[in-house]
């Protein structure tokens, strides 16, 4: 009892409770409001044009709200802008964005959590060699590879379509999942792998009930990683495909580029926003798990 009353007596102790409005916390806080304003600015100017008409766009006002909100740019982009010799807007091209980017997930990612399951659960003689020329194969530059992979798919017979877009972004995603999977997989502790090979499991066995329940934040890393790559990707997109099969963002330079007419700034910004809402919806339905990801392993050695 007389220890208490002295503990008492001396005041509390601890670290002292930090000020809400330290200059510490001031200048942070104020930093992350000057960065966010300058990339949110263009946003805002792309969204309130895109609203606009075009006499009311003529005045000047740049940053103003629009005096009167129309849709009518957000119809045109989507269903009536030409884009070459069509004027079908922007919904063809998002039919075959859609149809290159689901197959192309699915393939790589499949492949490559396979890969990175493999080679930091079982390893074989010269696996580190394996992995460290699939490495080096991220860090060469897509554009020396552009003619040879040409001469590649026309010898497949897939050149100008959506399957040769698919097999070259699977192959081009590879190495960059490998190295997250593997990272996460030997994050895993190695007594789960030992045990289930203990209790007589065999590979695909401890892939699909072990290290599959326990791998959602990485996968979501890998879907945001390529959904966001394979989405606005122009240059493959452009050389291996041709008008019928043009993803979105093929288009979408096709209508901002175009130079017949008049310059219609609100279908312009309208298309883009299009163009870039599914990686934005898919980015904030899952940030959380994003971010899980990476701190449970995409980034472990």
């Amino acid at each position: 009892m007389a220890d208490v009353t002295t503990n008492m007596a001396a005041g509390p102790r601890g670290p002292k409770p930090k000020k809400a409005f330290s200059r510490g916390n001031i200048f942070l806080y104020g930093t992350l409001i000057l960065v966010s304003v300058y990339y949110l600015l263009p946003l805002y100017v792309m969204i309130v044009t895109s609203l606009k008409g075009m006499p009311e766009i003529r005045m000047g006002n740049v940053f103003g709200p629009p005096l009167e909100v129309t849709f009518e740019p957000w119809v045109k982009a989507w269903s009536q802008a030409c884009t070459g010799i069509n004027c079908d807007g922007l919904s063809r091209g998002f039919g075959n964005s859609v149809r290159i980017l689901i197959p192309s997930i699915v393939l790589s990612i499949a492949i490559a959590s396979v890969n990175g399951y493999a080679l930091s659960n079982w390893k074989f003689k010269g696996s580190e060699v394996f992995f460290t020329i699939l490495i080096i194969g991220a860090f060469i530059p897509y554009q020396t590879m552009l003619y040879p992979i040409v001469i590649l798919l026309r010898e497949l017979g897939l050149m100008g379509s959506i399957g040769g877009l698919v097999l070259v972004h699977t192959i081009f995603g590879m190495p960059i999942l490998t190295l997250l999977f593997r990272n996460y997989f030997a994050s895993i502790p190695e007594e789960l792998f030992k045990a289930a090979r203990v209790d007589g499991a065999g590979f695909w066995q401890i892939y699909f009930q072990i290290m599959l329940p326990m791998a959602l934040p990485i996968f979501v890393v890998a879907v945001i990683l390529q959904v966001t790559g394979i989405w606005n990707d122009f240059l493959f997109g452009v050389i291996y495909t041709k008008p019928a099969t043009y993803p979105m963002t093929v288009q979408l330079n096709n209508i901002v580029n175009s130079v017949q007419g008049v310059k219609e700034y609100n279908v312009n910004m309208a298309a883009t926003l299009l163009t870039g809402l599914v990686p934005l919806i898919i980015y904030f339905a899952s940030g959380k798990l994003f971010v899980r990801g990476i701190a449970a392993g995409a980034v472990k050695g």
